[in-house]
């Protein structure tokens, strides 16, 4: 539906509004606001990156779903209002996925997934800081940050700078990272077989 929206939406209306201008969207403090469009890179690692896991899960017949660009229901505030983000990959079991496929609602996270993935851009504060936090409350078990341009805070990825992917584990309610650079075999929880290395993420935008 397209509408003007003069009250708070909830998870479910805001998956189902619309306000006609083919923008996306996420939920903040129930008004949707407006994300920025990615450049053709960052479409490079996310098209990529999803590909591989999806190719990864299909071989293997693990029970995952990686979908790209779905939001995610995050907690509400203690007054009810509810937020989302809208991840560049999200991982979905796939018991949940083929729940959502019995219904007409649009995909989303509207529980806690197993992974979710944010590919860096220059808002790179959003993600090491403030995605983290929430994702981290959320009860995400596993979550990506793939700087493939090196664009974090050398607390982050270190100096000099460099082309990263930092996987955290929730471990306990709290995430502890661990960084990739290079050439070096990044390690998953959900996915201990897949071959993959910042290096090669970082060929995705030269391909």
């Amino acid at each position: 539906m397209v509408a003007i929206v003069n009250k708070s939406l909830t998870f479910e209306e805001f998956l189902g509004w619309d306000d006609g201008s083919g923008r996306s969207f996420e939920l903040v403090n129930g008004v949707a606001m407006p994300v920025s469009e990615p450049n053709a890179k960052h479409e490079d690692v996310v098209d990529g990156l999803c590909q591989l896991l999806s190719n990864h899960c299909q071989s293997l017949q693990l029970p995952y779903v990686p979908r790209q660009g779905k939001q995610i229901r995050l907690n509400p505030t203690s007054d009810g209002i509810e937020s989302s983000r809208k991840a560049d990959i999200v991982v979905f079991a796939k018991e949940e996925w083929d729940r959502m496929r019995q219904t007409s609602a649009s995909a989303a996270a509207h529980i806690p997934p197993p992974l979710a993935i944010e590919v860096v851009s220059t808002n790179w504060r959003d993600d090491y800081r403030i995605k983290l936090n929430e994702y981290e409350t959320l009860g995400v078990l596993e979550y990506w940050i793939v700087d493939y341009a090196g664009l974090g805070g050398v607390q982050y990825i270190g100096s000099p700078k460099r082309p990263t992917t930092t996987i955290h584990r929730l471990i306990e309610g709290e995430y502890q990272a661990q960084p990739y650079q290079g050439e070096a075999a990044i390690f998953s929880p959900t996915f201990p077989q897949l071959a993959l290395t910042t290096d090669q993420i970082v060929a995705m935008t030269e391909s």
